[in-house]
C-alpha cells in the first residue's frame, strides 16, 4: 500500500469517527440521526460542509433567550380560558362540535394560543392587490408599526415598502422591523439606514458575526406578519420583494395571505414582541405599553387561534394542529403546500384519512426551487396516490400557497409548510380558523386553482426517467433533514 492509499483509508476512518460523533453528541429523533449518519458518510468531506449549514442545532443559551420572553399576559389568559372551554362555560370555537372545541384546547396547552372571537378576517391571493392594500394600511398608521419577514429584499417592492415606513417614521410613528438573516442575504447594506436615521428600529435574527457570511441554514424565522396600530395585521405566505409580485425567474407567483381585523391582532402584537425581545438589547425591549394592545369591538364573525412554533420548544403546535385537524377529518381535506414532506406521524395520517374514505385533495407546484425538496416533494406524492389521494400540479408559475382545509368548517393558513423543516427546524406562525364561510372561501380559491393546474396519477410518475425516480428516492432519504 503506497503513501496515497495510507492517506486516503486514513481520511475514510477519520470521516466515518468524526460522522458517528457528530451525529450521536447532540439529541435527535432517529430519522433525522440515520439521515446525517447516511450523508456524512456517503459524502466524505462534503458531508460536513452541508453539516456546517443545515446541521448545527441551537445552542443552550440560543433556546434560552427565546424561551424566555414573555407572553405578555397570554399565558394566564390561556389557563383560564381552557378552563371555560372544559367546562363548556365560555364561547366555543363557531359550534358546538366536540372536535372543534378540543383543537382549541390543544392549542391553548401546546403554545398558551388564545381563542379569538369576531375578528374579520380578508383572504388575498392576488400579490399586486395585496401589496398595494398593504402600503395603504402602512401610510395610514398613526401609533406603531411593526414587521417580521423572512424576506424583505432591497428591490424595487422592497423599497417601495421602506419609503412608506420612513415617511411614516418621519411623522413619529413607531416603527419595528425583525428580517432574517438568511432570508435577506444579498441585500443592500446601507437598504434600512435611512429608516434608521429617521427613528426606525431595524434587528436581524441569527445574523452572523463574520460580515457577509452565515453558515446557519436551520432554525430561520420564516413567519412573515405585520401589525399596524395594534388593530390591523398581516400574516401568511407573501415576502417582500418583486418575486412574490410575479417578477422573479420563477414567473407568475401564486401565494395566500390575510389581513385581520379584531383581537387576533393583539396576539399576533404578542408573538411580535416575543420574538423582538430575543434579537435586541436589553434598552430596545418592547412590549409593555397599553397602546399596543387596545381591545377591539366585534368587527366579523371568525373565531381564530394564532399558533406559533420553533425549535426552541420540543412541542410542535402546529404539526399538532394540523394532525388533530386531519384526524377529525369526515368528508374532505384540502393541502395546498410548495413542498409536501411529511414526517411519518403526518404521513400515516393522511393515508388513513385517504382509506378512510375522506377525499383527500393535495396540490403542490409543478416547478422546484430547490432541487433535492422538490424531488422529495414528488416521491411523497407519488407515494400518496397510492391510497386514494388526489394529487394536482399548478403549472401558471410557482406555487407557495400553504393552506389546509378540513370538512369545509376548520382552515388554517400561515407560513408553515407541510414539511420537516417547518415543523421543528424553523419558526413559523399559522392562523387556525373556526368559520365555515372562511374555510368555503378557500376551498373557492383552491377550485380555480384546479383550473390552472393537472391532475396526476401513477401513470404520470411511471413514465419518468429511471434517473429522476433515483434523484426521488434518494432525496426522501434526506427529508428527515431538508
Amino acid at each position: 500500500m503506497n503513501i496515497w492509499q495510507q492517506v486516503l483509508l486514513l481520511f475514510f476512518i477519520f470521516n466515518i469517527i468524526g460522522a458517528i460523533y457528530t451525529v450521536f453528541h447532540e439529541k435527535r429523533d432517529v430519522a433525522a440521526t440515520w439521515a446525517w449518519l447516511l450523508t456524512l458518510t456517503l459524502l466524505p468531506g462534503i458531508g460536513f460542509i452541508i453539516y456546517l449549514f443545515i446541521g448545527k442545532k441551537m445552542t443552550a443559551g440560543q433556546i434560552y433567550d427565546i424561551k424566555m420572553q414573555k407572553s405578555l399576559g397570554m399565558s394566564e389568559l390561556a389557563v383560564v380560558q381552557k378552563e371555560l372551554l372544559e367546562e363548556n362555560e365560555g364561547d366555543g370555537p363557531g359550534d358546538d362540535d366536540e372536535n372543534l372545541v378540543n383543537t382549541a384546547i390543544l392549542f391553548l396547552e401546546s403554545d398558551e394560543s388564545i381563542l379569538t372571537r369576531g375578528n374579520k378576517v380578508e383572504i388575498l391571493t392576488d400579490a399586486d392587490l395585496k401589496f398595494q392594500q398593504f402600503i395603504a394600511d402602512i401610510e395610514r398608521a398613526q401609533s406603531h408599526i411593526h414587521l417580521l419577514y423572512y424576506t424583505f429584499r432591497s428591490d424595487t417592492l422592497g423599497r417601495k415598502i421602506v419609503a412608506a415606513l420612513e415617511e411614516r417614521a418621519a411623522a413619529g410613528v413607531e416603527v419595528l422591523v425583525v428580517f432574517d438573516a438568511l432570508g435577506c442575504r444579498g441585500n443592500d447594506r446601507h437598504f434600512f439606514s435611512r429608516l434608521e436615521e429617521l427613528g426606525g428600529k431595524t434587528h436581524v435574527f441569527f445574523g452572523s458575526r463574520i460580515p457577509f457570511v452565515n453558515l446557519r441554514m436551520n432554525y430561520r424565522n420564516h413567519r412573515k406578519i405585520m401589525i399596524i396600530d395594534g388593530k390591523v395585521a398581516y400574516m401568511g405566505g407573501f415576502n417582500i420583494g418583486k418575486e412574490y409580485i410575479g417578477k422573479g425567474p420563477l414567473g407568475n407567483w401564486r401565494d395566500t395571505h390575510m389581513r385581520i381585523q379584531g383581537n387576533a391582532v393583539l396576539t399576533l402584537q404578542s408573538r411580535f414582541f416575543m420574538d423582538w425581545n430575543a434579537v435586541v438589547s436589553e434598552a430596545d425591549l418592547k412590549g409593555d405599553e397599553d397602546r399596543y394592545f387596545p381591545i377591539a369591538p366585534k368587527v366579523g364573525n371568525t373565531a381564530m387561534q394564532i399558533v406559533a412554533s420553533g425549535p426552541e420548544n420540543d412541542v410542535q403546535a402546529i404539526k399538532m394542529g394540523f394532525i388533530k385537524m386531519i384526524s377529525q377529518a369526515k368528508k374532505s381535506i384540502y393541502i395546498q403546500t410548495p413542498y409536501f414532506i411529511p414526517d411519518s406521524s403526518v404521513h400515516e395520517i393522511i393515508k388513513i384519512a385517504a382509506l378512510s374514505g375522506v377525499e383527500v385533495n393535495i396540490m403542490i407546484p409543478a416547478k422546484p426551487d430547490h432541487p433535492f425538496v422538490y424531488r422529495a416533494t414528488e416521491y411523497f406524492a407519488k407515494d400518496i396516490l397510492e391510497y386514494g389521494a388526489n394529487v394536482f400540479i399548478y403549472k401558471d408559475g410557482f406555487f407557495h400557497s400553504k393552506v389546509l382545509i378540513v370538512d369545509e368548517e376548520i382552515s388554517s393558513v400561515g407560513s408553515a409548510n407541510m414539511d420537516v423543516r417547518s415543523f421543528k427546524l424553523n419558526f413559523e406562525i399559522n392562523a387556525f380558523m373556526y368559520d365555515s364561510k372562511i374555510a368555503q372561501e378557500l376551498i373557492h380559491h383552491f377550485k380555480r386553482d384546479l383550473q390552472k393546474s393537472q391532475q396526476v396519477d401513477a401513470a404520470y410518475f411511471q413514465k419518468q426517467s429511471k434517473w429522476r425516480k433515483f434523484k426521488q428516492s434518494f432525496s426522501r432519504l434526506l427529508s428527515p433533514i431538508l
